[in-house]
């Protein structure tokens, strides 16, 4: 099997606890990380031969995880739900796999795919990870359970009390999804349907869904806003809370409803928080001014103070969010007070530990698998230096970048 060895001036094993080394080095055989550590020592523990990219002003990290994506969904449309209603099976395959490659080019190397249809996000993942197109590897939940008429009740997955809850979660399981979606409330995306702020099942239908899924060793992922959403699906049990926005019923016009013992309660919980922050944000501040997003910010900051679990993810495919603008949703964080390092570990290892692959990918350590991507800069110091990337390594299989085809990292390669 043919190693190769990565080098930088700058390492990062994952969480930001971990001391940065510099002067590090990977080592890689086939998809799977087999060797970290200062570069002269990795080095000398390889075999002669083995080739060697250094990047010298460089900093190594792994791949980045985007934990909330709809890959069958067109971000170029002013219309998506229009646009994926009108497709047949073969567009929507089409316009996923064109998706998945920009969430690629932008060092993204793992993404959980929360809602589509027809079983596209499974087919994409099964075609990425047998190497016949490229991609992140990819988590899919298939058409996600709401009920009659309720929020993305196109993509297929209504249901009518536990019954019918059970039903669709079975049934997309038995169709191969690694993870169920449940709509706890209603969203913005649906014409007629639910308002975001009002709780589409009850606490006894998700217990059925979590229920379910866990004895099928799967997660669960709520997409919720409204606070009494919020506390369904906390005593439900789910794995992942999606937007978690605290809307009030007045709507977002009114702005997020204050609950600080809602916060404390998901913090105890330990559940994992995506709020979904993506390039839609840039556009509304320049629509309705930083002040008007400051509240929704502050949302998120206290939850990070309270101790809440925060993971990164875009929405990428609904309007506003866009598949290559990962590193820019990452960048609000950051402007809503979190610190930098929390945001890198909020985009590698916390995020693979919410979609249980910890064991898998997140970090830089032997056994894992080869994700990582070299960018130029330290995005503990500007995370902004992340929507860069200069090489990609997507479970072994280098990538790169469009934007580095024409100005590709300064990599130097030799062989040991």
């Amino acid at each position: 099997m043919t190693e190769r060895i990565y080098a930088a001036g700058l390492l990062l094993h994952g969480p930001a606890d971990r001391a940065a080394l510099a002067d590090g080095a990977v080592r890689v055989a086939g998809a799977t990380i087999t060797d970290v550590g200062p570069r002269d020592e990795v080095i000398a523990r390889a075999a002669p031969g083995t080739e060697v990219t250094h990047f010298p002003d460089g900093t190594l990290l792994p791949g980045l995880i985007d934990a909330h994506v709809h890959l069958a969904f067109d971000d170029h449309s002013d219309d998506p739900v229009g646009a994926l209603r009108a497709s047949g099976a073969p567009a929507l395959a089409l316009n996923a796999a064109g998706a998945a490659r920009r969430l690629l080019d932008g060092g993204v190397t793992t993404v959980r795919d929360l809602g589509d249809r027809d079983g596209v996000g499974v087919a994409l993942r099964d075609s990425v990870r047998d190497g016949v197109l490229p991609g992140p590897r990819i988590l899919a939940a298939g058409a996600p359970v709401t009920v009659r008429g309720g929020h993305c009740w196109f993509l297929g997955g209504e249901a009518t009390g536990a019954d019918g809850v059970r039903e669709v979660v079975r049934a997309n399981l038995a169709a191969g999804a690694d993870l169920i979606k449940v709509m706890a409330t209603g969203g913005t995306l649906t014409p007629g349907g639910p308002a975001p702020a009002e709780p589409q099942f009850t606490v006894a239908e998700l217990t059925v869904a979590v229920r379910e899924a866990h004895a099928a060793g799967a997660r669960v992922a709520a997409h919720v806003h409204g606070v009494a959403g919020v506390e369904v699906a906390l005593a439900a049990g789910v794995d992942t809370l999606e937007h978690c926005s605290f809307i009030s019923a007045d709507g977002p016009a009114a702005g997020p409803e204050h609950r600080p013992d809602v916060i404390d309660r998901i913090a105890e919980a330990g559940t994992f928080v995506c709020p979904t922050y993506s390039g839609s944000l840039d556009r509304a501040a320049a629509s309705i001014g930083i002040d008007r997003l400051r509240p929704w910010l502050d949302v998120v900051l206290r939850q990070h103070e309270r101790g809440v679990r925060l993971i990164a993810g875009t929405d990428a495919g609904i309007p506003g969010a866009g598949f290559d603008e990962y590193a820019v949703g990452l960048s609000w964080f950051v402007r809503a007070g979190l610190p930098a390092p929390t945001v890198v570990e909020m985009a590698t290892s916390r995020a693979a530990e919410a979609l249980g692959l910890a064991d898998v990918t997140g970090t830089l350590a032997p056994g894992r698998d080869a994700d990582l991507l070299v960018v130029t800069g330290d995005p503990r110091q500007d995370v902004a230096v992340l929507g860069a990337p200069g090489l990609v390594v997507a479970r072994g299989r280098e990538h790169l970048p469009g934007s580095a085809r024409t100005a590709p990292a300064s990599g130097i390669r030799s062989t040991v």
